[in-house]
Parts: C-alpha cells; structure tokens; sequence
C-alpha cells in the first residue's frame, strides 16, 4: 500500500461523510413535506390532559357540518407583548382552531386579524361586539376575541378570551360552531304545576305583583322559545329538544307515557320534583287556601330508569343556612333555618360547565337525588349539600315549621347530599306493555308515534329534588323602576336553569364536553416550596417586626424625654450621655433587625430559584443532549460493527 492511499482514503471518508449528511438533509426535508401533503391531521398530543386532542362530542359537530363557516380571530399582538399570559393563551386558541380547521375537512374557514388602533379592522371588530380593553394608561384598547358567520350571515361571537376559562374553551369553540350550524332556536317544553308562565286568575284580582310569570321564563324566553305543555298531554311534539317538568303533580298515565316515549325518542328531559315546594305553599289555589299537597314526583318513569328523588325527607344545611324570624310577629329574634340554605362553590361540580362559573344556588325544603340499586346509570352530581347537613322528615317543614326546634335537633352527620344531577346512560321504558289505555270518550291523536321500548343511544337527563329553584323570592329581587320591572339577582338559580338547558338543547355533542385542563401548568414541587418557604418567613418576620417596632417605640420615647414609672414625665430639653447611648443602641438594633428581614427574603428566594433554574436548565437542555448522546452511541456501534467488518 502505498503511503499516497491513506490521505486519499480520508478524503474519501470526509466527502462520504459530507454526501452522507446532505442526504440526510435532503431526506428529512422531503419527509417532511410529504407527511404534510399526505397526512396532514396526524399529530401526537403528549400532554398529560389531552389539551390538543377534540373530544367525540367536537368531531361529532365538525363531521356533520353541511355549509362553510367563517371564523375571525380578532387578536391585537400588543396584548400578548405587554401580557405574556395572554400570549400564552392566544397561541392555545390559534392551536386549537387549527385543530377544529382540519377536522372540518375544508368546511370551517379561519381568519386572523390584528386590530390596529384607528383602524378598519378595529371598526369591524367593534361593530361584530369584539369587546375591546384598555392594556395600560394611555387608554389603547386591546382586542382578543372570536365573531362567527355562516351563509346566511348569521353571526355568533365570544367578546374576549379568558384566560380563566381556558377549561372551557373547546365547549366554547364547539357551542360556537354548532349554533352556527342549527341557527334556529331550541324549542323547550314547560309542563309545571306551577304558573310559571304567568297566573291569569290572580293577575285578575289586581294584587301588585301576583300572576306575574316567573323570572325565570322571561330569561328562558331570550335564548329559546318556550312553550307550554298541557299536563292530559297525550304526546311531547317532536320539534321540541328540551322538556321540563317541574312539580309534577297527579299527571295521568297517559301523560307519564307521552313523557316517556319523548325521552325513548332521543329528547332532553330536566325534571324538578319536590318533598315540599315553598312556591305552592305561599301561593292561594283555587278555593283561595294553598293545596293541602305541597310535594310531588315522578316516580312511575324515574324509578324504572335507575333514580330516585324520595319525598318523605327534606335536606337540612347549616353551613348556607337563612336568617329568618323564628316568630313573624317577633321582629327581633332571628333564627337559622336550615331547610332553606344557599349551596356555595364547593358544592357545585366545578367540572361541569352548567355550574362551573357559578357562586351560589338557593334551595328550600329539598330533597335528595340518588341511584337506585344496581342501576347501571352514569351519575354526575351537580350540585350538592355541604358536610354540616342532614335529612330530617319532611313533615317538619310541611305545616308550620319551627325554625328554632328544627335548630336545636340539628345533628350533622358529615355526609353530603345529591340535591341536583345528571343522568346518562341507555333507558327501557316504564310502559313495556305499551300505551295505557284512555279514557272514556277520549281518541288518540292521528299523528300518535309507534311504541319504543328502549332508547337507541343513551338518554340524557338533569334531575333536582327541589322546585323552588325556581321561586323568584328564593334568588331575584324584582323592583319596579318607572313602570318597568327590574330584577337583581340574589342567587345563580336562574343562570343554572339556564345552562342545563343550554347544554340540553345542544345535544349529545355539547352535553359530552367537560372541562378540560389548563396548558399553563406550573411547578408542583416548586409551588410547595415556595409556600413552605412563604410560611417560614412570615413567622420570622413578624416576630422580627415586632421587635423592630418594640425598639422604634423605644427610640421616639428617648428622643421626647419619656420617662419611665416614677420619673417625672415633662419632656427633657437635655439629653443625658446615658439616654444617647440607648438612643445609638437602638438605631444600631434597627439597622440590624432591617438587615436580619432583607436577609429573610434573600433566603425566600434563594432555593426557589436554584430549583426553577435547573429545571430551565434541564427543560432547554436535555433533549439536545440526549440526541446527541444517541447520535455518539449510534456512531461508536457503526465504527465497532466496521471494525469487527474489516477484521
């Protein structure tokens, strides 16, 4: 071998190696452009909480979208500059319309516009009702929020994106997209025992304020149209998606069935039944006394369906419980009464989006909501009792009840009360018989449906144990302001109706939603040092406070010449050596104890950020250094394998 052969044999290496890289290069390129041509929807989520990943309910209403629709993210670039959470957020909604973008295949359109102050996109975002914020002194509005259209220029929006709300976002997104796609207004049934919609009889009398509808049927009445459903109906219409029954009372078999059959059909029933309603009870019937039945239910159907909201106990709460006087001739004493209690935020199901805004719904005189045995039901609790609560008869709250005695044998037994929940699963109908028979003289109607015996998918029900959810005086304040009746709400009752309702028209797609988790995750272990470390240097600093303003008293006594106990207590014109050596003493200890507290909150720190930074460090790091350390593994195995080759 010649000694010419050996350089030549490294150049050879060298551009091997260079040709080796630019196709490798090359390659990667090219696989990349051809994945993005060919598989453009297949992504990995590796997020813990599947933040990237639709839900079944989302490309359920992405798949069955017939006509293009248009959305317009209005986003000033300024805000994520000047707060970077908001940065953050804008990039996870960008993220997640382009999820929605490609599983529409083509049928949902994405805009993305940055409104410049003064400018024609600002002008289109104001006029679309994009809410717009000052982002800092000089009063320049800000803009992060989403319009909507569809063919028929029908338009939803959602104003501003919250950060807060990120939990919410895809059921946003999707309840967006899908009242684009059914512009039409959900039909909701109402069939009550109540005069919900208004009482003529007393409107008659020309008592001020009686026979008024509810508050809560004008609110209903704003988002869908609400219809009333005769309590000797013989069938539920099929237009209608929601039905709501509310204080059910003495409703015939035939009535039971057409519920029934609605529910078989695939419709959304909201049931509130009663051990006591406080609304009938306050409210004259028709032979000018209240009815001597106050509670109702709707056994026959629930029951055979898997639930139970059992009539004979009434639920007891002292943690929300109402101040009410103990005697209504008394205007002085004032006395709990625990069967009227408002459910506070951590009784309502934070991951449900129908209460997960809430702050507090007000019950009287309810009961509780439960499985039956072996029932096979999904069961979400809503809303329920705190811990301090229990169930007493409900006779106790029927006739005259006694606030002071229903106090004094209170006995909390630490559980917590189902008081209102969902319900999702496949139901056999309470008639397998089929249609009960009519009565005397009666005909069924032409457009009577054929009998089903279960339902196809499953059935989805909202069940409370209370009617006087409803009642106005329980959560609504209503004043007459120049002739127009104005309402200040007490309680979320009536946003509660109103999101189960909501969620129920949307259907399967939008009941199936839940919340999801937030994509700005701090620290766990960081989070608890830092609230370890907070808690030590509180307790250091206040006692180093305490003694820093024991000493600076002490100092402003020297400077004005007070004198101790049995001293004369004029002030002195003359300090004395003694007195301005405590004075320097004291500055001194001052000084120190100000150093001692600096010195505190350097310690505060110090660990936390020696953690944070090697957690950056080890994040930024860590997956360059393990590629490379698998690129030097891979290439020593190559040059052993050459090696072993060549020997």
């Amino acid at each position: 071998m010649s000694p010419s052969a050996t350089p030549r044999r490294a150049s050879n290496r060298l551009l091997f190696s260079i040709g080796g890289i630019g196709a490798a290069l090359v390659l990667a390129v090219s696989a990349n452009l051809l994945a993005d041509r060919l598989l453009p929807r297949v992504r990995i989520d590796l997020t813990e909480q599947r933040l990237y990943t639709l839900s079944d309910g989302t490309r359920q209403v992405l798949s069955g979208l017939q006509d293009p629709i248009t959305l317009r993210l209005f986003y000033s670039s300024r805000l994520g500059s000047s707060v970077p959470v908001y940065g953050a957020y804008a990039d996870r909604v960008k993220e997640m319309l382009q999820e929605y973008a490609a599983m529409s295949e083509g049928r949902l359109r994405l805009e993305y516009l940055d409104p410049e102050p003064f400018s024609e996109t600002e002008d289109r975002a104001m006029a679309l009702g994009i809410q717009g914020v000052p982002v800092d002194q000089s009063g320049e509005q800000v803009y992060f929020g989403l319009a909507g259209s569809n063919l028929l220029d029908d338009e939803r929006v959602l104003p501003f994106f919250q950060p807060e709300r990120e939990r919410f976002l895809e059921y946003d997104l999707t309840r967006l997209v899908y009242e684009l796609s059914n512009p039409r207004r959900p039909v909701v049934g109402m069939l009550s025992a109540l005069p919900i919609n208004g009482d003529p009889r007393a409107m008659m009398m020309r008592v001020p304020g009686a026979g008024q509808p509810f508050v809560i049927a004008n609110q209903l009445r704003q988002f869908f149209t609400l219809r009333d459903v005769a309590p000797d109906s013989q069938v539920i219409p099929p237009e209608m998606q929601v039905l709501i029954v509310a204080q059910p009372q003495g409703l015939p078999d035939t009535t039971l069935y057409a519920i029934d059959q609605f529910v078989m059909r695939g419709g959304k029933l909201f049931v509130m039944t009663d051990p006591h309603s406080e609304s009938q009870a306050s409210r004259p019937g028709p032979t000018g006394q209240p009815p001597a039945d106050t509670s109702s239910n709707l056994d026959r159907l629930l029951n055979a369906w898997g639930l139970e909201t059992p009539t004979d106990k009434v639920v007891l709460d002292q943690r929300g419980a109402w101040r009410v006087r103990a005697n209504p001739q008394d205007r002085l004493q004032a006395v709990d009464y625990l069967a009227w209690f408002n459910a506070t935020a951590d009784s309502l199901t934070r991951g449900d989006v129908a209460t997960a805004d809430l702050q507090q719904v007000t019950f009287a005189s309810a009961g509780q909501v439960r499985l039956r045995a072996g029932s096979s039901l999904e069961f979400t609790p809503l809303v329920t009792s705190s811990d301090q609560a229990m169930l007493v008869d409900a006779a106790r709250v029927r006739q005259n009840p006694n606030p002071t005695q229903i106090l004094a044998g209170f006995r909390g037994d630490g559980n917590r009360y189902v008081l209102m929940a969902r319900a999702r699963g496949i139901l056999k109908t309470a008639f397998p018989e089929g249609a009960p028979a009519l009565p005397a003289g009666a005909e069924r109607p032409a457009d009577f449906p054929a009998h089903r015996g279960q339902t196809e998918g499953p059935a989805n029900l909202v069940v409370a144990n209370d009617s006087d959810i409803l009642e106005d005086r329980f959560w609504v304040r209503v004043q007459d302001f120049f002739g127009q009746q104005v309402a200040t709400p007490l309680s979320d009752n009536g946003a509660l109706v109103a999101n189960l309702t909501d969620t129920l028209a949307g259907g399967d797609a939008l009941i199936g939603l839940r919340s999801r988790g937030e994509s700005l995750r701090p620290f766990g272990l960081v989070e608890d040092m830092r609230r370890g470390a907070e808690a030590q240097y509180r307790q250091t600093e206040q006692a180093l406070t305490q003694r820093l303003e024991a000493t600076e008293k002490r100092l402003r006594e020297l400077r004005q010449g007070t004198a101790a106990p049995g001293e004369r207590n004029q002030s002195q014109t003359v300090i004395t050596p003694e007195q301005r050596a405590e004075i320097d003493r004291a500055r001194a200890e001052i000084v120190a104890t100000r150093g001692q507290l600096r010195g505190v909150q350097l310690e505060l720190r110090r660990d936390i950020e020696a953690l944070e930074r090697s957690l950056r460090i080890l994040n930024i790091a860590a997956v360059p250094a393990l590629l490379t350390l698998f690129a030097l593994g891979l290439a020593v195995v190559r040059n052993r394998r050459r090696a072993a080759a060549r020997a």
